[in-house]
């Protein structure tokens, strides 16, 4: 009973990045055969996966604040059940802002964005299961780790090029306007990805 109840955080990790990783998806899904009328009905379904996540993040809270000795350290627990919370947060806002902006038609790299988005929250699923075993063998973390690192990298040269040619070929100013936003917010979901990467490894060096 006692390892179950160690375990009982780093299952909620895994559960939060499970409902990021269904957002992920379910972004691309809805961007696949992409339809501006059905927008509203998408952003709707995203909202309800992202108060699903909430509510895993506020029972860990919780019971983190009942708790006489969780397995790593509270501020720890708590930065990065946040860290992981603004992914699927991230998520949300690109569709909504194609709701905010009327996004009409999409932009060939927003297929590739959403993509590696997903690639992303699946390693970082890998990376929660894994958490609990980085005293035994933090090695195999560390290379899931370096995989995020990459993918982001990914993501930063995507959104150079994405600018790029967004101001090199885009004459219409609002369309302009809106899709630097748009590039902006699938370029923050990689970063937030990156940050849960960053703390999982702050979290292993402090504790191993």
């Amino acid at each position: 009973m006692a390892k179950k109840e160690n375990n009982y955080y780093f299952d909620a990790f895994t559960k939060s990045l499970t409902y990021a990783n269904e957002a992920a998806v379910m972004l691309g899904q809805c961007l696949v055969n992409y339809d501006p009328a059905n927008v509203q009905t998408h952003l709707g379904e995203l909202h309800a996966i992202e108060h699903n996540a909430d509510i895993v993040k506020h029972e860990m809270v919780k019971k983190l604040m009942k708790e006489f000795l969780p397995p790593i350290e509270r501020e720890d627990i708590i930065t990065l059940a946040h860290c992981i919370d603004s992914v699927t947060d991230s998520i949300e806002d690109v569709m909504r802002g194609m709701y905010m902006y009327n996004i009409k038609t999409l932009r060939p790299e927003v297929d590739l964005y959403t993509d590696l988005i997903s690639r992303c929250c699946q390693v970082l699923i890998e990376i929660a299961e894994e958490l609990p075993n980085f005293r035994k063998d933090p090695s195999v973390l560390y290379e899931k780790i370096v995989r995020i690192n990459t993918m982001e990298e990914e993501g930063d040269r995507m959104y150079v090029k994405a600018m790029h040619d967004l101001y090199a070929t885009e004459t219409d100013p609002i369309a302009v306007l809106a899709w630097t936003t748009m590039y902006e917010r699938l370029e923050a979901c990689c970063d937030y990805c990156e940050d849960v990467a960053d703390m999982v490894e702050q979290v292993v060096m402090k504790n191993s």
